[in-house]
This record gives structure tokens, C-alpha cells and sequence, in this order.
């Protein structure tokens, strides 16, 4: 019997990941902001007033079309906005400035709820002013901008996995949209329902669905201007002032999971491996497989990360652990002398099946 769905914390190895889930969550509306349906969809889509779409109508844009607009979208047009973030009971905003110029791409986004929190970033130059604490976090992160691992996936494969309709249109923050469901063509991803600004291509909403058709979380843009006058200058010379602040440079060494001792028995439909590293500790480098790993997979849309730390009994327990934070759920189990966290914006499922079908290959 799988274990039961609780409200507990992410476990040590993820806890880094899952505090970035607040604001920096915020990125995953440039990156894949799109909403769960059940792959049968839903049998009376929510249509803007005054549209009509039969319930076999198709859309003249294929599933690749609409994520190759919108992926453009977000390289072409400079905007500032407030953007909502709502699971459940929970509610969270931030207010975003976004600039590119052709070459590279700007943003700020600080959280107007909760801790204070900024984070700026240049491409895949990432840092994160925590006020409260003085700390400053520098990362890389690869997966940014949107759809990001869109372009590392063959057009075919998502097209595989996802169809895409267009079911209408609505006001959002003041621009007129498109309503697009973006539908999973199986029970391993969640599908999504996007609403594109229609002159651009920018998404400007986006709902994620569980599989009754309920939403398990909502990013929308409560007030959004478009081609604003947001100065690349002014936002690069704010994420070069550190001054006050501990800067933290999380060492991370890029590895494979084979080097560290590990393999999947079986792999998972449309998911592909992107990237492995881990993170050294205090001390130096440690033995290949003790080091804490982390191991991404991506279907082009939806990203799954495997963590994997050395056991501890302390604060691990035997028992298999489930998690959910809006659309983002977590698996944990033991393996040998290990814990591994499965986390992701996929159905439980999923990372039941990625945690079962990882294995100790020495």
C-alpha cells in the first residue's frame, strides 16, 4: 500500500530545491507554465464569453508551434508585472522586471509575501539576496527561460507525449489571450491549460490540473506591462552589489550516475536524462556514491529530479515518504545504505516509478 500523501517537510538532501519553490518558482512560469488535464481532457472546457469550440475542434498550431511562440515570446518582449501564485489555501506574489535584448535576458523578481526575497538573474547566472539573513546565494542554473529543455528534446518526442487544442480566449491583466490545453497523451505528466497574450505569444496564465480536472496550483499575472522601459544597466550593476552581504557559492561538480555507482532498471516514458552532478561538503571531496546527487530528467516540459545522500536513520526513518506543495510532489524510499528523493511537477506515480527503478550498481 503506498504511503500516505502527507504535509511533511521535503527531506534534507531537496530541502535547498524546495525553499527555491517561493519566488524562484516564480521562473517556471517563463519555463513551463501550463496546467494538468487528464488525458481524456475535460468534457466541457471553460470557454471565454462569446467563444464556441466543438468537442473535437483541433487547433490550427501544433503542440511544438505554440511552445516554439511562447519560448519566443519571453526572448523578444521586455514587460514588468505582479505575479500571483495560489495552491489551496496558500497565496504568494512577486513583482517581475524582465528584459532581453537578443543576445541574453534579464530579471528581477522580489517577493512581495513572506521572507523578503530577491532574486536576479543573466542567462543562467543566478543570485539570491536573502535581507533578513544578509546571505547571498550565487548559482548556475541551466534550466531557465522558458520551455528550456524544449530545445534539447527532438520536436517529435513532446509531440509524442502532449497535444495541444486551443478552447477559447479571455482577458488576463488587461491583454486579450488564448486559451490553450497542452493534454498528456498518458498517466506519467500532468498536461496544462496556458493562457497566451495573443499579439506576443507570452504566457500571462497558467493552471496545473490533477487528474479529477481540480487545480492543484495557479500563476497568473494580476496586472502585467508589456515593452516596459526596464534598464539591463540598472539590473546588472544591482546583481554585482553584494556589498553587506555573505555571498554562498554552493560548490557542484558535474559527474554521471554511473561514475557514482548508480543506474535506472527500467526507463520512463518520454523522459530523458539532462544533467547529474553533486554537491561537495565540508572537508573535500568525498568517495564516489557518498557524495549527495542529484540526477534531472525532462520530457521537454515537465522535470523530475532524483536526489540521492547516504542514509541516516536519524532523520531519514524506513518508511516511504510522499509529499505535495501545490503541483510539486515528492517521493522518498530507502535504497541499501541510501536515501533517494524523487521530486518533481509530475503525478506521484511518476516518481514512485523513477524511485523504484533506481538501483546500486556497485
Amino acid at each position: 500500500m503506498a504511503a500516505p500523501m502527507t504535509t511533511a517537510v521535503f527531506p534534507p538532501a531537496v530541502l535547498p530545491c524546495a525553499r527555491r519553490l517561493g519566488a524562484p518558482r516564480l521562473r517556471r512560469f517563463g519555463a513551463a507554465l501550463i496546467v494538468w488535464a487528464c488525458a481524456g481532457g475535460w468534457s466541457a472546457p471553460v470557454l471565454a464569453q462569446g467563444t464556441s469550440v466543438s468537442p473535437g475542434a483541433g487547433s490550427a498550431r501544433s503542440v511544438t508551434e505554440w511552445l516554439s511562440r511562447m519560448h519566443q515570446a519571453s526572448l523578444q518582449r521586455s514587460y514588468t508585472g505582479t505575479l500571483v501564485v495560489s495552491s489551496g489555501s496558500a497565496m504568494s506574489a512577486s513583482k517581475i522586471w524582465h528584459v532581453c535584448d537578443g543576445t541574453q535576458q534579464m530579471e528581477r523578481v522580489e517577493t512581495l509575501t513572506g521572507a523578503p526575497r530577491t532574486t536576479i538573474r543573466r542567462n543562467s547566472e543566478v543570485i539570491t539576496f536573502e535581507p533578513e539573513t544578509r546571505t547571498a546565494m550565487v548559482e548556475k542554473r541551466e534550466s531557465l527561460g522558458v520551455f528550456p529543455d524544449m530545445l534539447r528534446t527532438p520536436a517529435s518526442a513532446i509531440a509524442q507525449f502532449y497535444g495541444a487544442r486551443e478552447v477559447g480566449y479571455q482577458r488576463v491583466a488587461g491583454h486579450m489571450a488564448d486559451m490553450v490545453e497542452i493534454v498528456p497523451r498518458d498517466e506519467w505528466r500532468f498536461g496544462y491549460r496556458i493562457w497566451s497574450e495573443k499579439k506576443s505569444g507570452l504566457i500571462v496564465k497558467l493552471q496545473t490540473l490533477g487528474a479529477q480536472g481540480q487545480v492543484l496550483e495557479q500563476v497568473a499575472f494580476s496586472e502585467l506591462q508589456l515593452d516596459a522601459p526596464v534598464s539591463m544597466d540598472k539590473l546588472a550593476r544591482l546583481m554585482k552589489d553584494t556589498r553587506g552581504y555573505e555571498v554562498i557559492k554552493p560548490a557542484l561538480r558535474k559527474t554521471t550516475p554511473q561514475a557514482e555507482g548508480w543506474q535506472l532498471k527500467e526507463s520512463i516514458p518520454g523522459f530523458t536524462a539532462m544533467s547529474c552532478h553533486t554537491r561537495e561538503v565540508p572537508g573535500g571531496p568525498l568517495p564516489a556514491g557518498q557524495a549527495p546527487m542529484q540526477w534531472v530528467f525532462s520530457d521537454g516540459l515537465a522535470s523530475v529530479s532524483l536526489f540521492v545522500e547516504p542514509f541516516d536513520p536519524q532523520r531519514h526513518g524506513n518508511e516511504e515518504q510522499q509529499v505535495a506543495m501545490g503541483a510539486t510532489h515528492s517521493v522518498s524510499r530507502r535504497v541499501g545504505d541510501h536515501w533517494v528523493t524523487a521530486l518533481g511537477e509530475v503525478p506521484p506515480a511518476t516518481l514512485k516509478r523513477f524511485a523504484d527503478a533506481l538501483e546500486r550498481i556497485r
